[in-house]
């Protein structure tokens, strides 16, 4: 039986960073029994004493930290040291490589990422552009959107749009219903627009039906979540989307992130395109 591990995230900010690193690092290995726990706005030696001394008090303890005032940093490296506790810091070295080839010195300002520039108001006009043109509204606004996702019904279109929302991108999702036209610009000018079509495996597609007509009752669609009903709908959408030349992203068990970075792959890709 292995080792419980008690994990410490340190962050002189949000702790945003740091939380997505250690989740990308803890998905590489399969038998990781751990516990977690984070502080956030770790700006002083007096915050780090205290933690330490609570680490201390405990066995197998792995820190992980995001601070990059280089003083409070290095104060935290050597009082784990000294204690013998297991420390490692995220961004120190990357800092100092990257301000070796920009060849200048680097700010070391925490929370520089949440600065309100032109990118931070970028993302929040993506992500109210992205709200209110959920699920096929205003639809008339398709030619100011980045990304237009299709789909039929529960292929991760929402929450795709709103990842992307939040990355900058404005993103217009529309539902491939039965009997339901497409607006006509999309049609018409089909290939002046990053349209994507996302689809899902039959079985999959149905199940998640099932479960959602169990726990949404108002759902008032005839064979809705029946194998043969959905099988026709994403026959049809591929269709759709082959006739128009819409790229196609398979959602099936796909996270929402993984399905996003293959979202803006292609948009890059044409909008290369265009240039």
């Amino acid at each position: 039986m292995g080792h419980k591990y008690q994990i410490y995230l340190l962050s002189d900010s949000t702790g945003e960073t740091l939380d997505r690193i250690f989740l990308a690092i803890k998905s590489q290995f399969s038998n990781f029994d751990y516990e977690k726990k984070e502080f956030v706005f770790v700006r002083t030696e007096q915050q780090i004493n205290k933690i330490v001394d609570e680490c201390n008090k405990k066995k197998h303890v792995i820190i992980l930290y995001t601070i990059v005032e280089t003083k409070l940093a290095k104060y935290l490296s050597q009082t784990c040291e000294t204690k013998k506790i297991s420390c490692f810091g995220i961004l120190g070295n990357l800092i100092l490589n990257f301000s070796k080839v920009l060849n200048q010195k680097a700010t070391h300002t925490p929370s520089a990422q949440h600065v309100l520039d032109e990118d931070y108001y970028k993302r929040i006009e993506a992500i109210q552009f992205t709200m209110s043109h959920d699920d096929g509204m205003r639809a008339e606004d398709i030619k100011s959107a980045d990304i237009v996702l299709l789909g039929v019904s529960r292929t991760s279109k929402t929450p795709t749009s709103i990842y992307l929302a939040n990355r900058g991108y404005k993103t217009l999702n529309i539902p491939l219903v039965e009997n339901q036209e497409l607006p006509n610009f999309l049609k018409e000018e089909h290939n002046k627009i990053c349209v994507i079509g996302l689809i899902v495996e039959a079985t999959r597609l149905s199940d998640i039906r099932t479960n959602r007509v169990e726990t949404m009752k108002e759902i008032n669609i005839p064979n809705y979540s029946s194998l043969e009903f959905v099988q026709k709908e994403l026959e049809d959408s591929k269709k759709l989307f082959t006739k128009y030349k819409w790229p196609i992203i398979d959602v099936t068990r796909k996270a929402v992130e993984e399905t996003a970075a293959s979202v803006i792959r292609i948009f890059e890709i044409k909008k290369g395109q265009k240039k």
